[in-house]
């Protein structure tokens, strides 16, 4: 275990597409989806036991969420979880996060993992990363771990790479937008392309360079605080100057920019678990394809649908194809499975009706 591994844990997201069951006071990544007793944030983290130490993994979050990480991760110690006081995407936060493992550890080669994705193949992860974690070790090079694409989703970002490859690791040639139907298909067909699963591998000067050659604005505010961080003044300067970080993802201010950008192809059992059709896929089934949590449920002439009901609610449904079928107590969901891509836009207009209890 290479005390210079470090791994940074992105759990600040609120998961709207997961809405009703995700909400802003408690996201997908602290509830236990899968029905095994465990959040996806629980599950990563052991994920990741096993390629450093406890010491070296960080949990980056937004602040309202520190009490829920104390709780689901007890061993974890206050001064690992790294709360942003507002949400200003993910470049702000991985050069927070990346200041201060710097100033522990210059030799820190990084992980970058969201907290909130399903991985069936641990071993086979892991093994991927090791591989990348080599290779940025001994190249000053930006690594994204690309999975390899099981049908023509238009839900995610796709990396164009070069077949050739050293040692398993591939140049990136350029990141593309998520595609229509039509493109996307091209894209699986061509064999040229990966799903961009948003997980990142470098050594902490190659990302800080970048950051400053990249996206200057966010480099030298960070830069400015680094005399501050790790220290009793942290908090407070974070609290004053982190909300002045522009918003911008990590994709945007380097990982489209930089040339030095280099994928690893993974199959690795790899789901975001970002919709509710992501989560009928990956989950156990009963005979007619539905995927059923809750213990009072009759089903008559239903199939493909997913089911979630709170431990007291006894539904009776006939009828359903293809349908989420969500009960969260106080907001009740029942929309066809081939437009779960509307919840969001759905969950936003409950708020403009209803009011914000409901997000």
């Amino acid at each position: 275990m290479d005390k210079n591994n470090y791994v940074l844990i992105m759990a600040g997201g609120v998961g709207s597409r997961f809405w009703p069951k995700s909400r802003n006071h408690f996201p997908k990544q602290f509830i236990d989806i899968l029905g095994i007793g465990k959040s996806l944030l629980q599950l990563t983290y052991e994920r990741f036991l096993k390629l450093c130490p406890s010491d070296n993994i960080f949990i980056v979050t937004n602040g309202q969420y520190s009490h829920i990480i104390q709780e689901q991760l007890p061993k974890v110690k206050e001064n690992n979880i790294i709360c942003e006081p507002s949400r200003n995407n993910t470049a702000p936060c991985i050069a927070y996060a990346s200041f201060k493992v710097s100033k522990l550890n210059p030799d820190a080669n990084i992980v970058v993992a969201p907290s909130d994705h399903l991985i069936l193949y641990e071993e086979a992860f892991l093994g991927k990363v090791r591989q990348a974690l080599a290779f940025s070790q001994q190249q000053e090079a930006l690594v994204t771990l690309g999975i390899t694409p099981t049908r023509p989703d238009t839900g995610y970002g796709y990396i164009n790479y070069q077949t050739v490859d050293k040692n398993g690791v591939h140049k990136v040639i350029r990141f593309r937008e998520k595609p229509s139907l039509e493109i996307a298909k091209q894209f699986l067909a061509s064999g040229d392309y990966l799903w961009n699963a948003g997980i990142f591998i470098w050594k902490v000067a190659t990302v800080l360079k970048a950051l400053e050659t990249h996206c200057m604005e966010v480099y030298a505010l960070f830069e400015s605080g680094k005399p501050f961080f790790n220290t009793t003044k942290e908090a407070h300067w974070i609290e004053e100057n982190y909300p002045k970080s522009p918003n911008i993802s990590i994709d945007y201010a380097i990982m489209e920019k930089a040339e030095n950008i280099y994928t690893v192809p993974a199959e690795i059992g790899w789901s975001d678990v970002g919709t509710w059709a992501s989560l009928h896929e990956v989950a156990e089934k009963d005979a007619a394809n539905n995927v059923i949590s809750g213990q009072q449920v009759n089903l008559q002439n239903t199939q493909n649908c997913i089911i979630n009901l709170p431990e007291n609610k006894v539904a009776v449904i006939n009828g359903l194809q293809d349908y989420i079928i969500v009960d969260d107590g106080s907001v009740l969901l029942i929309y066809p499975k081939e437009k779960e891509q509307e919840i969001k836009k759905v969950s936003h207009e409950v708020n403009v009706a209803f009011g914000g209890k409901f997000l």
